[in-house]
């Protein structure tokens, strides 16, 4: 019984710190072991019955934001591949390039909604339900559950390919509109139905005489031991009370932490960065409305800077005024091989006396260099999970969470080596780092 006011104690000092820091994944695992907290007090002992249908409810929290657009990129690229496999199958010539898919005439390109993310979680809280209605033994449950995970990156695939096909043979609209949406429709309701042949094909093979019904969760209720579960719950008052005057006082706490206003510091308009530095001469680019709103940025500077020696390096920096609440820049590991490159090498290293990630991407036989690295209140940081720790301790103890991308970007020309692309890039960083100093508070 108090094991479970415990519980609830421990998952509103997360919720708040989750609250001050904005981690949303905080509040929402909180919420979670809230419910089991009072599953405890009230029920007690049978809580073991009720754990797993709580517990349901971890699928419907979201992926830390570093996590998800690591999954998200990996499965992209594997979704491709596989799909232009299941294309050559069929004899149409198909080339792939990242995460585009070239059929000559059409280019089909598999963004971020495709990567199969959005079949996964699904699929896997269905995968959960079966196997906990499974009455079977635990390896079986197990491997319901797990194999939730192959199943949707091959029918992802399958589908990926698919679409590649019909594009083929009848054009653009097989990937447009209805069509898109009915067939991804279609592939997850094949998902559910390969997972119930999995299981059928189990107890084939292991159990012939059994059938489903025997042992996926028909109970026959005259051979229940009703005092067995009567046993097991047992009630207490005194916890419930206590648990419920903390959840009142939380209430009013919570409330006073989310009225606390996030202090934003002043910073100059990024369309007044300077388009001279030295030698070297830029001209200032703008992005699609939509791009904007896709990475929710406060401000922004894109700009290509070209020297006297017609040398250029592209300069793009994120600005987000606050990154509470999910919103923060979008790592160049993720962006990159959505465009079509390779990541060949990525290191960390000094550059000028501060951390910046350096990046050999390639595409067929060209090469860039890519330094980047994350600014923002005092600080720069190559490590992107490192920039998140710091994140996290300036929302609680400075209340404040604005912060940056800078990315440097230049091409290896002809005749070039990656040392004449890395003193490229220092050079101009020589020149830009005074400059952003001004427009990046501290």
């Amino acid at each position: 019984m108090w094991s479970g006011l415990l519980l609830i104690l421990a998952a509103i000092l997360i919720y708040i710190v989750g609250e001050i820091s904005a981690l949303f994944l905080l509040m929402h695992y909180s919420f979670v072991m809230v419910l089991i907290g009072i599953s405890m007090l009230v029920v007690g002992q049978a809580t073991r019955y009720t754990l797993a249908p709580i517990l349901l409810l971890l699928f419907a929290i979201p992926l830390p934001y570093v996590i998800e657009v690591q999954l998200t990129a990996g499965l992209q690229l594997f979704s491709s591949w596989l799909g232009v496999q299941f294309i050559r199958l069929f004899q149409i010539p198909v080339f792939l390039e990242g995460n585009i898919i070239d059929l000559g005439i059409y280019q089909l390109q598999v963004v971020d909604a495709c990567s199969g993310l959005r079949y996964l979680f699904p699929l896997m809280s269905l995968g959960f339900i079966a196997a906990y209605f499974y009455q079977a033994a635990f390896w079986k449950r197990a491997v319901v559950f797990l194999a939730t995970i192959p199943i949707t990156i091959l029918m992802n695939s399958f589908r990926i390919g698919m679409i590649g096909v019909l594009v083929d043979n009848f054009g653009i609209s097989m990937a447009e509109g209805f069509l898109h949406d009915f067939e991804g429709w279609i592939i997850f309701m094949a998902c559910a139905a390969i997972l119930a042949l999995l299981i059928w094909v189990m107890e084939k093979i292991t159990n012939p005489n059994a059938s489903l019904a025997s042992v996926f969760g028909v109970v026959d209720a005259s051979k229940l031991n009703i005092k067995q579960y009567q046993g097991a719950y047992t009630f207490s008052l005194k916890p419930a009370l206590i648990a419920s005057v903390v959840l009142l006082l939380a209430l009013g706490l919570t409330r006073a932490v989310e009225s606390r206003t996030e202090f934003v510091p002043d910073y100059p308009a990024f369309v007044n960065f300077p388009t001279q530095l030295g030698e070297w001469r830029g001209q200032h680019e703008s992005m699609e409305q939509r791009v904007i709103d896709a990475l929710k940025l406060s401000d922004y500077v894109m700009a290509n800077y070209v020297s006297e020696n017609n040398e250029m390096v592209n300069f793009y920096v994120a600005y987000y005024e606050s990154q509470r609440k999910g919103v923060s820049p979008h790592s160049p590991r993720v962006c990159i091989p959505g465009g079509g490159w390779e990541i060949s090498r990525l290191q960390r290293i000094e550059a000028h006396g501060q951390p910046a990630n350096r990046v050999i991407i390639q595409r067929g036989v060209e090469q860039q260099v890519v330094y980047y690295w994350f600014a923002g209140r005092g600080r720069n940081v190559a490590n992107e999970y490192l920039n998140k720790w710091y994140l996290f301790r300036d929302s609680i103890f400075e209340n404040r969470s604005d912060g940056a991308l800078v990315r440097l970007v230049t091409g290896v020309g002809p005749g070039e080596t990656l040392e004449d692309a890395d003193a490229r890039i220092l050079d101009f960083l020589s020149k830009v780092q005074p400059e952003l100093d001004n427009f990046i508070v501290n």
